[in-house]
């Protein structure tokens, strides 16, 4: 899954992007423990995403491009109350894909974000157009606002 990370995302060429590496990982679990979840199979991970809750005024600075992801994840403080919910990625082993693995995976990770904080939106750094379904249809789905950045991130420009 990392070396599929690696590969798609390009995340050691951009340091704009969250590096999932020992020391994010710890933030991100101390964030909340659904922030990273998994869908596995007796092999291991078959599917993998990654969410940041955080407050609105960061997600708007996001959308905006005043603030990269980095900056989202430094100035996202453990122990706050979080009103929006940057989906950051999805992974899916490529012989499990089209069967809505990352939309469940997602809608886990979210529901149990929920019952900690009072999400009211939803947001996103577009990729691909697999990202911008999914994250669609999760945002339906949650029945939450969605929101997109609209720059491409620096590896895919």
């Amino acid at each position: 899954m990392i070396r599929l990370a690696e590969e798609f995302f390009d995340m050691k060429n951009d340091p704009e992007q969250i590096s999932v590496d020992g020391e994010s990982m710890a933030r991100l679990k101390e964030i909340h423990p659904a922030t990273m979840s998994e869908e596995k199979e007796e092999n291991g991970p078959i599917a993998w995403i990654l969410v940041i809750p955080t407050a609105h005024e960061l997600m708007e600075a996001f959308i905006q491009g005043e603030i990269n992801e980095r900056e989202l994840l430094d100035r996202t403080l453990p122990g706050g109350v979080y009103d929006a919910l940057y989906l950051c990625s999805a992974l899916v082993l490529p012989e499990y894909r089209g069967k809505g693995l990352a939309r469940r995976v997602t809608s886990r990770a979210i529901s149990a974000i929920r019952r900690d904080h009072p999400l009211r939106s939803l947001f996103y750094w577009s990729f691909s157009g697999a990202g911008d379904a999914l994250a669609a249809s999760v945002a339906r789905e949650c029945g939450l606002r969605l929101y997109r950045r609209k720059s491409a991130p620096a590896s895919l420009v």
